[in-house]
């Protein structure tokens, strides 16, 4: 019997719910043909790894234009209503053979978009291929945008900042860091720190007998 990785179950599973909820046939149709290279390389190489589920992410999602025509965001991500827009952008078609035209619709598709109210994030298809932790630290980033409130209720009011700031950053950050954004000492910071290690929520990302820098699990 061929064993099924938890993310091809957690896939499959995640896009039939997608097809067998959607009411309108454009989308639907959309999704039984099955989603894009760049976009099913994404998902199973950055937002899986970094994120562990597909909750509030939604494929192919429809969206108007200014002529009250339809476009397609490659996945929004929608926790509690807000707006996330993330898109694969392949070299070829939207690099080496962009045209003027092409070009121009890009930009405007970007622009309202913005407008209206997304947080847009266009990820390079060769950054997949070839950068997939940097990707997974810019998705955590990115989620962090939307859910940095929710947090282990297991967490001291410090530790959960912490947590929250963590998830703001593309970085491995120091107590320094921590020491200014809470405004306390480092002496404080670090034993906090030390704690969201012990807990499980950071790992020490840089630095074996003293830790000089920490990021999140």
């Amino acid at each position: 019997m061929t064993l099924i990785l938890p993310y091809e179950k957690t896939y499959h599973a995640w896009l039939e719910k997608n097809i067998s909820e959607e009411k309108h046939h454009r989308r639907r149709e959309i999704l039984e043909k099955g989603l894009g290279h760049g976009t099913i390389e994404f998902l199973q190489r950055v937002w899986f790894p970094a994120v562990g589920n597909f909750d509030y992410l939604y494929p192919e999602w429809e969206v108007r234009d200014f002529n009250n025509g339809f476009r397609y965001l490659d996945l929004a991500y929608m926790p509690g209503g807000a707006k996330g827009g993330v898109e694969i952008q392949g070299y070829g078609p939207h690099g080496r053979d962009l045209d003027v035209r092409r070009f121009k619709d890009l930009c405007w598709r970007h622009s309202l978009l913005a407008l209206d109210g997304w947080t847009f994030l266009p990820i390079a298809y060769l950054s997949i291929r070839d950068e997939p932790k940097q990707c997974q630290q810019l998705i955590l980033a990115f989620i962090g945008k939307f859910i940095s409130g929710e947090v282990s209720s297991t967490l001291t009011p410090a530790e959960a900042e912490i947590v929250r700031f963590a998830r703001r950053l593309l970085r491995p950050f120091s107590p320094n860091d921590v020491a200014r954004h809470l405004n306390v000492s480092d002496r404080h910071a670090r034993r906090i720190l030390y704690q969201l290690v012990e807990k499980g929520a950071l790992t020490a990302a840089s630095g074996e007998k003293r830790r000089r820098t920490y990021q999140l699990r």
